[in-house]
């Protein structure tokens, strides 16, 4: 399902329809590296580009506010999971299957900032001072972040 792009939308900033599929498969990408879901990325991806739309015009710098937008939603989807996890229905659902790749495999046990910060600077080559802004703290949180997790994947694939 994709965003109808025919009609520019009320309060929409004219470049929206070029920011949309510029960046759309990109920030699913980014999504589906945080979540390990494709459905999942493109849902939060569309929420996130209605969250851009909303604001319209008074987004500044409107790739800077769509990533953020992208990993903050994916953040409150692992905090969602864990909740969910933590208090289990009494039914539980069926789990599934992903591919076998280790290092997938532990990069998907970090905890969710020390895997997007891992993400953002490994896959989307972000300086640390556009992690920190879209992970909305410091360049030193983040830097330790990184090493943290690299330590962490580091314990776990390295016999």
């Amino acid at each position: 399902m994709e965003l109808l792009l025919t009609d520019a939308p009320v309060g929409a900033t004219p470049g929206f329809a070029d920011l949309y599929r510029e960046r759309y498969a990109a920030m699913v990408r980014l999504a589906y590296l945080l979540t390990s879901d494709r459905a999942v990325a493109e849902e939060l991806v569309q929420d996130a580009f209605v969250r851009v739309w909303r604001k319209g015009s008074g987004v500044q710098d409107p790739p800077a506010y769509l990533r953020r937008a992208v990993v903050n939603a994916c953040t409150s989807h692992h905090r969602r999971g864990f909740l969910e996890r933590r208090h289990p229905p009494q039914a539980p659902g069926a789990v599934a299957a992903h591919e076998v790749d280790t290092l997938w495999d532990q990069l998907a046990t970090l905890p969710p900032r020390r895997r997007a910060a891992l993400v953002l600077r490994f896959y989307e080559d972000l300086p640390l001072a556009d992690i920190a802004a879209a992970l909305g703290c410091s360049t030193g949180n983040v830097k330790s972040l990184l090493h943290r997790g690299l330590a962490q994947l580091r314990e776990e694939v390295e016999p």
